[in-house]
C-alpha cells in the first residue's frame, strides 16, 4: 500500500519499547524476589512457602524496602510483622 512494514510504524516501535521496558522490571523484581529469599534462607534457615508466597506478591520497591529491612530482622517473626505491616494480612 505505501510501501511501509508494520514495524517501522511508530505505533509498533513503541509498543515495542514499552514491551521491552516492562520485561526489564519483571526481571528486576523476579531477581529481587529470588535475592531476598536467598538472603532470608542464609540467615534463618528454609523459607516456608506461606512466606514464599507473601513475598512473590510484593512489588519490586516493596521487595527493595524488605531487603534493606531484613537487615535487622532477628527471626521470621520480624519477617511476619513486616509482611502485616505491607500487606495488611498475617498469614503464617
Amino acid at each position: 500500500m505505501l510501501g511501509i512494514t508494520l514495524q517501522e510504524t511508530r505505533f509498533y516501535q513503541d509498543v515495542k519499547e514499552e514491551g521491552r521496558e516492562e520485561g526489564k522490571k519483571e526481571g528486576r523484581q523476579e531477581e529481587a524476589r529470588t535475592f531476598v529469599l536467598r538472603l532470608l534462607t542464609k540467615r534463618f534457615g528454609e523459607v516456608s512457602s506461606e512466606f514464599k508466597s507473601q513475598i512473590s506478591r510484593l512489588s519490586l520497591e516493596q521487595l527493595e524496602a524488605l531487603g534493606e529491612a531484613l537487615l535487622d530482622f532477628v527471626s521470621f517473626d520480624d519477617l511476619a510483622v513486616w509482611l502485616e505491616t505491607e500487606n495488611g494480612t498475617l498469614q503464617k
